[in-house]
């Protein structure tokens, strides 16, 4: 009889995005797999999915902080656990990790926990901080083990006591399709230097210091461009004001591109991928550029300093620190074209030994299968 697998997940979107790999290895595998989403524009992933079930969540609110909403999200994860009995459950994001596990340890079956990153939370100090981890540290006990994305986050988790040593595992982000963000040439002669900016247009991406170290640059060389690519997240309470960005394309600071469902395009052009983030799980734009063997500048921040190795595939730089990332900046112009080369060889070699999506499948099947198994002993 086949294992049946549940994956949940705050959006579709982020099913298609990020979770189509572990899915693409648990087919493989020969489980049996239910989805557990809010319907969005991306359910056609189940185009190369027919196979798998996919269940809505209607009563999921991610940036709701209403208990009575909560506990309404929290009886429909119980309902649908009851009546798809899987025997193990796969959680991601934030509400499903902690509502989810709830509904998962009342029905008995066995949970995994997904950190993907702690985001406007635990950045920023405040009520929502303090409630989100207690949250966490009441819940961790629902599930068996718990992954996160990169190792400062676990140790961030075991030294608050907001789960047991014993439960956190880390791995390298969701994984990259080292494939489809094939290598484009680099180190080519070009008239100008792109640096381009991809991600969520929330400030905790370091996009003011992206703007501003930008503004240092212009003012010593011509021949550079400054792109952003992204759209804003405006459920994020960090989102960009729509009067700062008119005022960064009207000032011909950046060329702004939008948003777009391939960036590719994007990253081929560009000679360096720049993103000051204050904190991330893997930097996923940055492991994109790796991949397609684009250098890159990163802070030194979580998420960040796993994948840029400073002089090797980029450099790294501190948080919040607009001189620093201006000075990364020209260190970067005055590399020879062989120089760039090199770097962005390195990075794909990286990709390919330490982020690739396959490997990263591997990784979180093999944790469910030790659980299932010690389950079943």
């Amino acid at each position: 009889m086949l294992k049946r697998i549940a994956i949940v997940a705050n959006t579709t979107w982020n099913i298609h995005n990020f979770r189509t790999n572990v899915i693409e290895k648990l087919r493989e595998d020969e489980f049996e797999i239910f989805v557990i989403a809010p319907v969005d524009k991306y359910i056609h992933y189940k185009k190369k999915f027919p196979e798998v079930t996919h269940l809505p969540l209607k009563k999921l609110n991610r940036d709701s902080i209403n208990p009575w909403k909560d506990l309404k999200l929290t009886l429909e994860l119980y309902r649908t656990y009851k009546k798809i009995k899987p025997d193990l459950i796969l959680h991601y994001t934030v509400k499903p990790n902690i509502f989810g596990g709830i509904a998962a340890w009342f029905n008995g079956i066995p949970s995994i926990a997904v950190v993907t990153g702690l985001g406007f939370a635990f950045i920023h100090n405040g009520f929502i901080k303090k409630v989100t981890k207690s949250l966490y540290r009441f819940t961790s006990k629902a599930h068996k083990k718990i992954i996160f994305e990169n190792i400062d986050d676990r140790l961030l988790f075991v030294k608050e006591k907001l789960i047991e040593a014993h439960q956190g595992i880390s791995i390298k982000g969701c994984g990259v399709n080292s494939s489809f963000f094939s290598p484009y040439p680099n180190g080519i002669e070009k008239s100008k230097t792109t640096f381009t900016f991809i991600g969520r247009l929330i400030y905790d991406k370091g996009i003011n210091e992206f703007i501003n170290a930008a503004k240092i640059i212009r003012k010593k060389y011509q021949n550079v461009n400054f792109w952003v690519v992204g759209e804003i997240d405006r459920r994020n309470p960090a989102a960009v004001k729509n009067e700062d960005l008119m005022t960064w394309v009207k000032e011909k600071v950046i060329t702004y591109h939008g948003s777009t469902d391939d960036v590719r395009k994007y990253i081929a052009a560009s000679d360096c991928i720049v993103l000051p983030s204050y904190r991330e799980a893997i930097a996923r734009s940055i492991t994109e550029g790796m991949s397609m063997e684009k250098p890159a500048i990163a802070t030194d921040t979580p998420g960040c300093r796993e994948a840029v190795e400073d002089g090797k595939n980029g450099y790294l730089v501190p948080v919040k620190d607009v001189q620093g990332l201006a000075r990364a900046m020209e260190d970067f112009i005055h590399l020879s074209l062989d120089q760039r080369h090199d770097m962005g060889t390195y990075g794909r070699q990286k990709v390919l030994r330490e982020f690739d999506d396959k490997l990263i499948a591997r990784q979180i099947v093999s944790i469910i299968k030790e659980v299932i198994k010690d389950e079943d002993a």
